[in-house]
């Protein structure tokens, strides 16, 4: 398996995959913000960064992360926004393999800090969270602005 930064050409087969993952959460988004999402992730000098984990000529799984800011810290902190990896993949380390890489990505840009959030129902990805980050006691608020 290799994880690399995705390409223009990834994003035919990075798309089933990225509609897979949102309708897991039952989130539908418009073909615009995907469109928008795949684009900043590939433009030079965007904070959000797309990785794709690939195998047997195949993109098997991803991931998203932000470098940000944060007013705690010195350096900046990484938040991976979305991992997602294919049914008949999963159990085979591709999901702690994308983390580790987006762990390194962060380090190498001078991160402190990569942390990330899931759905409270979503226990098998907890199983493995719990395994390489601690769990905080943190709440999650959010409001549309």
């Amino acid at each position: 398996m290799d994880i690399v930064a995705a390409k223009p050409e990834d994003k035919a087969e990075w798309l089933p995959l990225w509609r897979a993952y949102l309708e897991f959460y039952k989130h539908s988004l418009d073909d615009e913000i995907t469109d928008l999402t795949f684009a900043r992730a590939l433009a030079p000098g965007e904070h959000l960064n797309l990785l794709v984990a690939k195998a047997e000529g195949r993109i098997i799984g991803f991931a998203t992360y932000v470098l940000h800011r944060s007013s705690w810290a010195r350096n900046w902190y990484c938040y991976l926004e979305d991992l997602f990896v294919v049914e008949d993949q999963r159990g085979k380390g591709v999901a702690r393999t994308l983390i580790a890489a987006v762990a390194e990505a962060g380090r190498a840009q001078g991160a402190e800090r990569l942390y990330w959030v899931t759905d409270a129902a979503n226990r098998t990805a907890q199983a493995l969270y719990e395994k390489l980050a601690d769990r905080t006691d943190f709440i999650q608020f959010r409001c549309d602005l």
